[in-house]
């Protein structure tokens, strides 16, 4: 049987996360969706040379395809994570219990505005820094995992920070196998993690300045 704890906790963390890297949320994430991409190509940054003017639409951000692998139950739409300031803050989450395994994906996106951006993108990005670099990703990258555990129920947890320009990108991705008390292994949520950071990334090159 599952522990209410436990899933509250899985539940909450990613929001918890977005909220101290000074997210200002309104309402529930639970609130508005909006479908998933359907297609895998994505036009490149280099069309994009001056940066960005605003976040993309987050719930668009990665493929069905992508979606249905690294979070299976959860559907293609996500739940957008709505920031008191749409022009420089979007989020979107998707999460669901298949089974007994468990997994919460979250994609935020924080654009600095014009003027000031190579600083605060470095200085937001230093704030979500990882502990190994990831290469070929945006001007600069990041992942790191860990397990947090409750009422004996341990959790994955992997972070994968992206500076894209005057942009920058956080992946959170969690996992948790209640069946057999156990998370799923590093190497597979740092996987999903990049992966899903890729698309991300990529789906900046569509609200360049």
């Amino acid at each position: 049987m599952l522990s209410l704890p436990v899933t509250l906790a899985a539940r909450l963390l990613p929001v918890a996360v977005l909220a101290a890297a000074g997210w200002g949320l309104t309402g529930d994430p639970s609130g508005a969706t909006r479908p998933a991409a359907t297609s895998d190509s994505a036009p490149s940054l280099k069309s994009a040379p001056s940066g960005f003017d605003k976040p993309p639409a987050p719930c668009g951000a990665l493929s069905a395809k992508t979606v249905e692998k690294l979070v299976p139950g959860s559907g293609t739409n996500g739940s957008e994570i709505r920031s008191t300031d749409a022009r420089r803050r979007s989020g979107c989450s998707w999460h669901a219990l298949q089974g007994f395994d468990y997994r919460w994906l979250d994609v935020a996106y924080e654009v600095s505005p014009a003027g000031e951006r190579s600083r605060t993108a470095g200085a937001v990005y230093g704030g979500h820094r990882q502990p190994t670099a990831v290469p070929d990703l945006g001007d600069q990258a990041s992942v790191g995992t860990e397990v947090t555990k409750e009422d004996g129920q341990p959790t994955r947890r992997t972070v994968v920070a992206v500076r894209a320009k005057n942009a920058v990108v956080t992946v959170t991705y969690n996992g948790s196998d209640f069946e057999h008390s156990t998370a799923p292994s590093s190497g597979t949520m740092r996987e999903g993690a990049i992966t899903a950071a890729r698309e991300a990334v990529a789906e900046l090159a569509g609200v360049g300045s």
